[in-house]
C-alpha cells in the first residue's frame, strides 16, 4: 500500500545544527552568504553576483567579506554583476556636474545668462537658464 509514503517535508528528521541561512563556502568561514560565485572554465571568467535562490553544486556561496576580496588567477577575468539593491557609488563624471551645479546656482542671475549666449530673447518659452539647463513656459501659458 502507498499510504505509508510521506512526502519529504514530512520525512525530514528536525536537527538543530544545519541553519536555514546559507554560509559563506570559505574554510573557517560562519559568516551569512550574500553572493555566489561561478567559474566559467571556458571563457576564463570568474562571476561574482547575487546570491542565488537555490544552492547548486558547482557554485559557491561567499559573504560580503570574501567577495569584496575576492582575485582571479593570472589570465582570469572577474565579472561583478550587481543586483540593484545597493545604492550606487557616485562615479567622478556626477561629482563633477554636482560641483558645476552648485558653482552655477552661485553666479549672480546677469552673469548667468551672459555666458549662456542667447541669454532669455532667444526663447519665448524660456523663462530662466541656470547652465545648461533651461526653465520653461507652461505651454497652456
Amino acid at each position: 500500500m502507498r499510504e505509508s509514503r510521506r512526502g519529504p517535508l514530512k520525512s525530514a528528521v528536525p536537527s538543530n545544527v544545519v541553519s536555514p541561512v546559507r554560509r559563506c563556502s570559505r574554510t573557517a568561514c560562519g559568516r551569512p552568504a550574500v553572493a555566489t560565485l561561478t567559474y566559467v572554465y571556458a571563457d576564463s571568467t570568474a562571476v561574482l553576483g547575487p546570491l542565488a535562490t537555490y544552492a547548486e553544486p558547482h557554485c559557491y556561496d561567499l559573504c560580503a567579506q570574501h567577495s569584496e576580496r575576492l582575485t582571479a588567477p593570472r589570465g582570469w577575468e572577474v565579472v561583478r554583476l550587481t543586483d540593484g539593491s545597493a545604492p550606487p557609488r557616485p562615479s567622478g563624471d556626477d561629482l563633477e556636474a554636482l560641483a558645476n551645479a552648485v558653482r552655477e546656482a552661485a553666479r549672480p542671475q546677469e552673469r548667468a545668462a551672459d555666458a549662456g549666449g542667447k541669454g532669455r530673447g532667444g526663447d519665448p518659452m524660456e523663462v530662466g537658464r541656470r547652465g545648461h539647463l533651461r526653465v520653461l513656459r507652461s505651454p497652456e501659458n
